[in-house]
């Protein structure tokens, strides 16, 4: 069984956590493990359509943000990536600063240190230079950096195609066929 953990941080772009998590829910052989964060939770009602017990109720296991002592906060529990999609620049300077005060920043700071795959998806634009320095440095730490950058080779006709192939990527890099990219074969 592969364990996923999912952040949902407070940035815009909640509906990629979102999709991210119904699409995992998919996979039989993924066990998903949702922290949220409180402007995560606020970003949900103002963005989307879904209500935070809707968000939750597409994990395995939720864990509240401020419980430090969850499981996921602890090296010897075995997962085999995480995912902050969104990942807001507060969260991603909590990361990058090894500044756990949150459950989402400590399991990221976790999955760091025990050399497991953390992919964030920072959504802020434009970036100053601290936004880009934060970014380096994270991917400096081992962190795979993936913005959700529209594909247009592949046609999009909505904005659930955009977010679908964000999210098909997303599962490229834990190794999931998704069936939500449509791939480039050359011209």
């Amino acid at each position: 069984m592969m364990k996923v953990i999912v952040g949902i941080s407070g940035a815009s772009g909640v509906i990629y956590g979102i999709r991210l998590l119904e699409a995992l829910g998919q996979a039989p052989q993924v066990e998903t493990h949702l922290v949220l964060s409180a402007t995560g939770k606020l970003n949900i009602t103002l963005e989307t359509e879904y209500s935070v017990a809707d968000v939750e109720a597409l994990a395995d296991t939720v864990h509240n943000d401020r419980n430090l002592a969850a499981s996921i906060s602890s090296g010897s529990f075995r997962c085999d990536a995480m995912v902050v999609a969104p990942c807001s620049m507060k969260s991603l300077s909590g990361i990058v600063n090894s500044y756990s005060d949150t459950l989402l920043t400590r399991a990221a700071d976790v999955t760091l240190k025990d050399r497991r795959p953390l992919i964030l998806v920072p959504r802020e634009t434009p970036l100053h230079l601290g936004h880009c320095k934060l970014l380096y440095e994270a991917a400096q730490l081992g962190a795979i950096i993936a913005p959700p950058m529209p594909a247009f080779y592949n046609k999009p006709s909505s904005v659930e195609d955009i977010v679908d192939h964000t999210v098909g990527r997303l599962l490229d890099l834990l190794g999931l066929e998704s069936g939500l990219v449509r791939r480039w074969d050359g011209a």
